[in-house]
């Protein structure tokens, strides 16, 4: 009787697990902010800033699978500063149609018109493994914006 040695097996099942998270679906958008099929976020190419110094961002997402409530939520940075705002956040829909979504808010400095970087989130929230409320990301996606006075 040949008995396989062990070490060969787990390398080769190591391989093919590796091989399966590489291939399972994830959180996809382009490079032109269009999504690839699948959970995906784009943000528009322009954000408004109020008089009040509000600002709304907006864009689009898709998501599927979902057991637990989702959020979009956004943050703006000025592209010469490492300080991010957040703004807003709103209810998501995961249906696996596409969804316009728009947040609003106001950032704790006075921002003037230009230009700034817009990072967008489809987050769930989910439980996993007994530990209540874990974020589980369905689609990031980042976007240089104009913030134009309103």
């Amino acid at each position: 009787m040949s008995l396989t040695p062990v070490r060969p097996l787990l390398g080769a099942l190591g391989l093919a697990a590796a091989a399966l998270l590489l291939s399972a679906p994830h959180a996809a958008t382009a490079a032109d902010g269009t999504d690839t099929g699948t959970d995906a976020v784009t943000v528009d190419p322009t954000a408004r800033l109020a008089a009040d110094g509000t600002v709304t961002l907006s864009g689009t997402y898709r998501c599927t699978g979902a057991d637990g409530p989702v959020f979009v939520s956004s943050a703006l940075s000025r592209n010469d500063s490492p300080t991010r705002y957040g703004i807003g956040g709103t209810r998501a829909v995961c249906d696996g149609a596409r969804h316009a979504w728009s947040n609003t808010g106001t950032p704790a400095d006075a921002l003037d018109p230009g230009a700034a970087r817009v990072e967008a989130t489809v987050m769930e929230l989910t439980t996993q493994g007994g530990l209540p409320l874990m974020p589980r990301f369905h689609a990031v996606g980042q976007q240089d914006v104009t913030l134009t006075r309103v």
